[in-house]
């Protein structure tokens, strides 16, 4: 239970007629999660019609879910990578158009758990039959380690022995393969939730200070606060102008004003001729000045 009333930081009215998207992202949560019994039991008492799209894209999904879920229980329970290893080779050209590792990740997995069964030679014909297609500069290391297997713990390579090497390689998997489906490794319901709570202390405290100056923040879709968020969570891929609705283009990149925020520079261009000031415009989003040589071009 919280122990301040959040009503008075939500907006009452931000899932009015929204109920289809609600449903989608819990069905599509619960199938990212692999609880097909429960996202099943959802949809029928959601009362979701058996030729309704969304049906179709949860079974689709589900297939492909059910591929991941299988291997990664594979490698967690039986420390078994081939079910990896040949999804990765199955899927090598995509893997090695978007520069990832996992091919290679999981060789060396393999070849570390080889090593750490007292059998070096096996490793190193395992070595020399799988890492000669890659490029990595850890293959040299990986190939002298069985000279220390006998006291491998105590020597250079006891990051080799570490248990985080199998929780850092299905994390890997997990990633590269919700890449493929244009995925994030987290749903888009957990990732929502959890940016919400991370926000819910600062605009709490944001709260009490406007209210003790009788303040009252007007621009609407838009935080009078920065939250800082984890790297992972911040997701800019395309930035679209908040004044002209536009994405960015390179011809019409998002340009930031002093006071910080962004807008598109065909969007500074005309709030910069349509100044009455010869040089300032004021930000269509705080009452703060500025010139169109002030403002700073952003990469995303």
């Amino acid at each position: 239970k919280f122990k301040q009333d959040v009503s008075v930081i939500y907006h009452p009215e931000a899932f009015a007629d929204k109920q289809d998207l609600i449903y989608r992202a819990l069905a599509l949560h619960f199938t990212r999660q692999g609880q097909f019994d429960l996202c099943e039991e959802f949809l029928n008492e959601a009362e979701i019609p058996i030729d309704n799209e969304l049906r179709d894209t949860v079974e689709k999904l589900r297939n492909d879910i059910e591929q991941m879920y299988t291997i990664l229980d594979k490698i967690e329970k039986e420390k078994d990578l081939s079910l990896a290893i040949q999804w990765a080779e199955a899927n090598h050209d995509e893997l090695k158009k978007m520069q990832s590792s996992l091919e290679f990740s999981l060789h060396r997995m393999r070849f570390i758990q080889i090593l750490l069964s007292k059998t070096p030679m096996e490793a190193i014909q395992y070595g020399r039959k799988h890492f000669g297609t890659f490029s990595e500069k850890q293959i040299k290391r990986l190939m002298t380690a069985p000279l220390f297997v006998n006291d491998l713990l105590n020597s250079r390579y006891s990051d080799l022995c570490s248990p985080s090497n199998w929780t850092d390689i299905k994390q890997e998997f997990q990633r590269d393969f919700c890449s493929l489906l244009r995925m994030s490794i987290q749903s888009p319901l957990y990732t929502s939730v959890y940016v919400g709570t991370t926000a819910l202390p600062v605009i709490m405290k944001l709260y009490k200070v406007m209210i003790m100056n009788k303040a009252e923040w007007s621009a609407q879709g838009e935080l009078p606060v920065e939250i800082p968020l984890e790297e992972e969570l911040r997701f800019h891929s395309v930035f679209a102008c908040p004044v002209s609705k536009e994405q960015a283009t390179d011809n019409n990149p998002p340009m930031m004003m002093p006071c910080g925020h962004v807008i598109c520079k065909e969007s500074l261009t005309r709030l910069a001729r349509s100044s009455r000031s010869s040089s300032k415009f004021k930000c269509p989003y705080c009452p703060q000045e500025s010139t169109f040589d002030q403002a700073t071009q952003v990469y995303f």
